[in-house]
């Protein structure tokens, strides 16, 4: 029988061995770059009862997919072994993702009686390192960077136990064999105070620096953290000035789930994310002040500045449980934090850092010391990022626990590789029925990203056998993943797909979609390159795989300045008002907000349409009436005020008011679609702004107007075009609110829709909608 899945990695020789001992089964297992081969022989019954088990009791990590039997003929064996792995062939077995540590593995390392006890690399069958470690196939502990660690006498013995949950765990190890752990304060040993001495316990040494209020590099599974006390005021503004952060929320790691339930609001769907095996970054709506004697461990105000959210994790590795205290002696390294800043190691549109003498040099200046160890990360993985949506878990970063599973395509695709985007940068590898999304990569403006990039390309093309034989690429014409494709296609086929295509496409392909489905796709974001050079992104597409057409979209106006609209976005706001011939008048704050010499700049600018490429983004929507609002003129990270915008309506109910409404003008045939005019809505929101109207009500009314566009817009799509389901994609449906809003009112009007739950709505699912798009193979059902 040849089991494929991912079965390697996650004990399933082991299982196997005890299944076919427990029926009386003889005969031989062992791992294939195909997936795991088990030959097995006996009384015909127990063959086909150990058939049906195999996928039905399978270890707790493992998926099977499938399970071919093949009759051969009986060998005579008089027992059942696991064999050493074949090497050779093509490659088709998966590779599982990076686990959490179980939970036998932190009672042993809490246990002062066990022999690993509080040994950071402690694991099995059941959790710790696989993805990030793997250099090769079949998955066998010379194909992993615990290649050089040769095992000790005790784990030897274990790993070669069939009664042992060691049994043929790869990374298996203990303080007799290493690896091991080691402080480096910045400059010379000793510098600092509380700086490692010789002989002192690591843990206890980085422990009593964060105590003091140090910035510590700390080495994970797939890259580093810079960590810090998340309680300590002083601290968190250092790492914030450091890392060039702005006002960005930083993510947190507690010590346990009753901190973070005192906190934020954890539902039955947060509290599975938080406490499963992935262990992702979760956001969740902050408790509204937190009653004194609740014993909770409250943030400094500095992590999420203005955020009505904060975004929690569990501890996953060892060494995060022994950081945050498991195991701890009263008298060794101080008290223990209970809450952590856990942010990625690097500086801001810089990948994660994940070599050691790499994060000695690039992270010098932003950590006080570093918490390291011997084993190389041959795989960069950061967080995942999770919200939950009316329900739903809603990943917004797929990476850690989750690459490098497959997804299971609705329609074929010849071997591909689509490169992504340039921000939120993830690849996508496809063939046949599978498509493997890479781990979050990054802002592709950076070399450093861009050799990452290729790094993780080359090794996912090592660990699935995919060899594209097609390169697929977004058709900006300046996106550096594109022209990276066209300098690597080698005389294969580039294929292009437009921006909001491929968002729709993505969300089609997640759901399951056939090749003959179309939908009326509703594609929001802030930029995308359009097909008539202007920056497209408040798009309505009757869409299917094969191609698309753009029945609707937001009136274009000016973008005027290119990134430095995006980062101010009072000239956002400007330039909408100029276009809805609104005066810019000294009682509205984006005027106020924009300096004087600028502002006649500025006026020249539109007036002469210098350097101002039309746009129809409807997150730059969002940028002009935060500002206009006065919620947010300045962005110090990527959709800041309307992240800001969202978190001032969030809490309050608006009323539908008939002045805030889009003007829809056009006839939609071929060639002319609808134009959906913001100014009456932009005059309605400059009349309230003067008129005193708070904020979070304005701030709610728009969102209402912008569900009510989608929902009026969707319905002449349907009355034209005969279809019934939308799909929500681009960055702009990571806004809670609106993707609720316009979800509820479709649904009310008979639509199915379509939203991303394992696949980012944002860019970091781009390339899996070009895969489908561009690498389609068209059959009789295309």
């Amino acid at each position: 029988m040849v089991v494929r899945g991912v079965v390697q990695g996650v004990g399933f020789r082991p299982y196997l061995y005890g299944l076919a001992t427990e029926l009386r089964l003889s005969g031989r297992v062992s791992n294939t770059g195909d997936g795991v081969v088990v030959e097995v022989e006996g009384e015909a019954g127990a063959v086909a009862r150990f058939r049906e088990r195999i996928a039905a009791e399978a270890p707790p990590l493992a998926q099977v997919e499938s399970v071919d039997a093949l009759d051969v003929p009986a060998v005579g064996d008089s027992g059942f072994t696991i064999v050493p792995s074949r090497s050779g062939g093509p490659v088709r077995t998966l590779v599982a993702p990076d686990t959490a540590t179980c939970r036998d593995c932190l009672a042993e390392l809490a246990d002062p009686a066990d022999r690993r006890h509080r040994h950071a690399f402690i694991t099995c069958t059941h959790c710790g390192p696989r993805f990030t470690i793997v250099t090769g196939l079949p998955y066998d502990r010379e194909h992993t960077t615990m290649a050089g660690f040769a095992m000790c006498a005790d784990c030897a013995r274990e790993y070669r136990d069939p009664a042992d949950r060691r049994f043929h765990a790869q990374p298996v190890a203990c303080p007799a064999c290493g690896p091991r752990l080691r402080l480096v304060p910045a400059g010379r040993a000793g510098a600092m105070p509380g700086g490692a001495e010789e002989g002192e316990d690591p843990i206890d040494a980085a422990r009593a620096l964060l105590a003091q209020g140090a910035i510590l590099a700390v080495k994970g599974l797939g890259g580093y953290h810079l960590a810090c006390d998340a309680t300590n005021p002083r601290a968190v503004a250092e790492l914030r000035r450091r890392k060039a952060r702005g006002d960005k929320p930083f993510a947190m790691m507690a010590r346990d789930i009753a901190d973070i339930e005192r906190l934020v609001d954890v539902g039955p769907v947060e509290r599975d994310l938080l406490t499963g095996p992935v262990r992702p970054v979760v956001l969740m709506r902050r408790r509204r002040g937190v009653p004194p004697g609740s014993g909770a461990v409250v943030p400094a105000e500095e992590v999420a500045p203005g955020s009505p959210d904060l975004g929690f994790m569990l501890p996953y590795t060892p060494v995060h449980h022994l950081l945050l205290g498991l195991g701890a002696q009263a008298d060794a390294g101080g008290a223990a934090p209970r809450l952590l800043v856990m942010t990625s190691g690097n500086l801001a549109g810089e990948p994660i850092v994940t070599d050691d003498t790499e994060a000695l040099d690039r992270l010098a200046g932003l950590a006080d010391a570093w918490l390291l160890h011997d084993r190389p990360i041959h795989v960069p993985c950061d967080d995942s990022v999770v919200r939950v949506l009316d329900g739903e878990p809603l990943v917004l970063r797929r990476s850690r626990g989750h690459a490098p599973l497959p997804v299971i395509l609705p329609v074929p695709v010849t071997a591909a590789l689509a490169v992504g985007g340039d921000l939120k940068n993830t690849f996508c590898l496809g063939e046949g029925r599978k498509a493997w999304l890479s781990a979050h990569i990054g802002d592709m403006d950076d070399l450093a990203t861009q050799r990452a990039f290729e790094r993780a390309e080359e090794q996912l093309e090592s660990v699935t056998g995919v060899r594209p034989r097609i390169l697929v690429a977004d058709r900006h014409p300046a996106y550096r993943s594109g022209q990276w494709a066209r300098r690597r296609a080698d005389g294969r086929p580039l294929g292009r797909v437009q921006h909001h295509h491929a968002h729709i496409a993505s969300a089609m392909a997640e759901h399951g979609l056939d090749g003959s489905r179309r939908v009326i796709g509703v594609a929001f974001d802030g930029t995308g390159y359009g097909d008539d050079a202007a920056v497209w992104g408040g798009e309505f597409l009757l869409a299917g795989y094969g191609g698309f057409t753009r029945f609707a979209h937001l009136a274009y106006v000016p973008l005027p300045g290119g990134d430095a609209a995006v980062e101010r976005p009072y000239r956002m706001a400007l330039a909408h008002l100029r276009a809805a011939a609104i005066p810019w008048r000294g009682d509205l704050p984006c005027v106020v907000a924009c300096p004087p010499d600028e502002l006649a700049v500025l006026d020249v600018q539109l007036e002469r349409g210098l350097h101002c490429v039309p746009t129809s983004g409807m997150g730059r929507l969002f940028d002009a009436v935060s500002s206009l609002a006065g919620v947010c003129h300045r962005a110090g990270y990527e959709a800041q005020a309307a992240i800001e915008l969202e978190a001032a309506a969030v809490d309050t109910p608006a009323e539908d008011d008939p002045r805030y409404t889009f003007g829809l003008t056009g006839a939609a045939r071929p060639g002319v679609p609808l134009t959906a005019d913001p100014a009456p809505l932009l005059a309605a929101i400059a009349d309230d702004v003067r008129g005193g109207i708070p904020v979070p009500l304005v701030a709610a009314r728009f969102h209402g107007a912008v569900a009510r566009l989608v929902r009026r817009v969707c319905a002449a799509a349907r009355d034209a075009s005969g279809l019934e389901t939308v799909a929500l994609s681009g960055g702009v449906f990571a806004n809670a609110l609106l993707s609720s809003l316009c979800a509820r009112g479709l649904r009310q009007d008979g639509f199915t829709v379509l939203r991303h739950q394992r696949i980012p709505p944002n860019d970091g699912g781009l390339a899996l909608g070009q895969l489908v798009v561009a690498a389609r193979e068209v059959d009789g059902a295309g």
